[in-house]
């Protein structure tokens, strides 16, 4: 499991709070939706080109996101060079 920490200013805080009655609970929610979107896009991809190419798929959605990875359906976005202009 990862742990996160930001950090808001007074006025970002106010503001949030005005949205949510819990911010942590409110960013955590957030970020396990997104997340969850996220998986169920990878794990079609990767369905799609495993049964387009006749490889095997994993077992278990860990396994299927680490197999994206490997086959580069998907890529971590810090991975990628940013272009020079």
């Amino acid at each position: 499991m990862t742990d996160y920490k930001i950090t808001l200013t007074d006025t970002e805080n106010k503001a949030l709070l005005t949205h949510c009655v819990d911010i942590d609970e409110w960013i955590t929610n957030f970020a396990q939706t997104t997340a969850s979107k996220i998986i169920k896009r990878i794990t079609t991809e990767l369905i799609e080109h495993c049964n387009a190419n006749d490889i095997a798929i994993d077992t278990g959605v860990s396994a299927q996101i680490e197999q994206a990875l490997k086959l580069g359906i998907v890529a971590n976005l810090k991975d990628i060079p940013t272009p020079v202009e």
